[in-house]
């Protein structure tokens, strides 16, 4: 039944996206903030989805932890699920996101109407000046930059590997609040295959981390937070589904 519940989800999310990415193109003619909201539509289309066909309910909190104007997003990642809810959570978004996602059709064309910042991941130093300079203009304009400090997608429960480079170079370059967005979204939308997994999944706004530390003290204390919330959203999480931890092996 799992599977089945699988396949059939597989069908909403990617017929969802071509039906949607094709009936909002009239807004790619529009100011961007038309764009993001059509983007915003299709994220709650994909939350809506879950719930309907795989039984996976998807929380968010602390909504009124978000301050005003231009922060820095730092998030976990799990699962693909969390590109999306950022912008059901946030009012306009800028995501950090590999290059080679500006040639899918559809998804391409709204992140360069909408400005999000491609990178390249080889991660040289001619990667970080764009990115920096990307971010800059961004946050001038109020806008929330989001970077997932693992840089790519991680089981839950596995050891956390965040990379200090990207986003302490933000936190320095940009002297804006760091926002850590925990989850364990991996836990219902695993990182890798088809198979999506009924349960509760969370994703939990935490305290800002004001703009005015260190950059060694902003990563340690953002690490920490985003690894404790993280790790308490797992253990609810296998509750709701009647696992334990010894069921991650």
């Amino acid at each position: 039944m799992n599977t089945i519940r699988s396949i059939l989800f597989f069908l909403w999310l990617y017929g969802g996206m071509a039906v949607i990415g094709v009936a909002c193109l009239p807004t790619l003619l529009l100011s961007r903030r038309f764009a993001i909201k059509a983007v915003a539509f299709f994220a709650e289309y994909v939350r809506l989805g879950l719930r309907l066909i795989c039984g996976v309910r998807v929380e968010l909190r602390g909504r009124e932890r978000i301050p005003d104007g231009a922060l820095l997003i730092a998030g976990k990642h799990q699962a693909m699920l969390d590109v999306f809810i950022p912008f059901i959570l946030f009012s306009d978004a800028a995501v950090i996101m590999k290059r080679e996602l500006l040639w899918y059709p559809a998804l391409g064309w709204y992140a360069l109407k909408t400005r999000m910042i491609p990178i390249d991941r080889a991660g040289t130093t001619k990667t970080l000046k764009a990115m920096l300079k990307e971010a800059s203009v961004r946050a001038k304009n109020g806008r929330q930059i989001l970077i997932y400090p693992e840089g790519t997608r991680a089981a839950p429960g596995a050891p956390p590997e965040y990379k200090a480079a990207g986003v302490t170079a933000l936190y320095n370059a940009l002297n804006i609040p760091v926002v850590p967005l925990a989850t364990n979204s991996g836990l219902c939308w695993p990182a890798r295959g088809l198979t999506r997994k009924p349960g509760h999944v969370v994703y939990e706004v935490l305290p800002p981390i004001p703009a005015d530390l260190n950059r060694k003290e902003m990563f340690a204390r953002m690490s920490a937070d985003l690894e404790a919330a993280s790790e308490r959203l797992l253990d609810e999480g296998l509750a709701a589904q009647g696992r334990t931890r010894d069921d991650l092996a």
